[in-house]
């Protein structure tokens, strides 16, 4: 089997992180995109498995939690039973815990965006911390039974909800 060269895997890394997509990088690096793609897959693993050894024991003051959307294959509304798997393709939420201080990110779970995976994504946060934290979450719901579940009194728990729009006083 040929092994890229390891100039080679860190500029296909270099341009994945920099946020340019598959096929730019197979043009760019004269590598077929299965390829970046299996290195993609590599590296993530790798990564994976250094969080998990690395990161714990964390002395984290105050986190803040959020999940980002996107969606794999198809959007939610477009899927077909049958043709899609519902748990895999559609709607996905990468949830993130961040330290703002030292931008730390202690703990991710990729899945849909429901209270088993708020409650699994919490209890691995829970694991990684020795001491009682600060946690500020948006407005979904389960993190209030998340949090209390994986955390009990071990944590501050607060919700950041936030209006848009002009405030009543400022309509014309």
């Amino acid at each position: 089997m040929n092994r890229l060269s390891i100039d080679r895997r860190t500029q296909i890394i270099s341009a994945l992180v920099e946020g340019n997509s598959i096929r730019s990088v197979e043009r760019m690096t004269n590598t077929h995109r299965d390829t970046v793609m299996r290195l993609g897959v590599e590296v993530g693993q790798g990564c994976a498995r250094l969080m998990s050894e690395q990161m714990r024991h964390l002395n984290c003051q105050r986190l803040e939690v959020d999940e980002i959307w996107t969606f794999v294959q198809v959007k939610q509304r477009h899927i077909v039973r049958g043709k899609h798997v519902p748990a895999l393709t559609g709607d996905q939420w990468t949830f993130v815990a961040l330290d703002p201080e030292t931008k730390l990110v202690p703990s991710y779970l990729v899945g849909k965006r429901t209270l088993n995976n708020a409650i699994t994504f919490m209890r691995d946060l829970e694991t990684r911390l020795d001491n009682r934290v600060q946690i500020s979450a948006d407005a979904l719901p389960a993190y209030i039974t998340a949090v209390e579940d994986a955390f009990g009194s071990k944590a501050d728990f607060g919700q950041v909800v936030k209006f848009w729009g002009c405030p009543r006083s400022f309509r014309v």
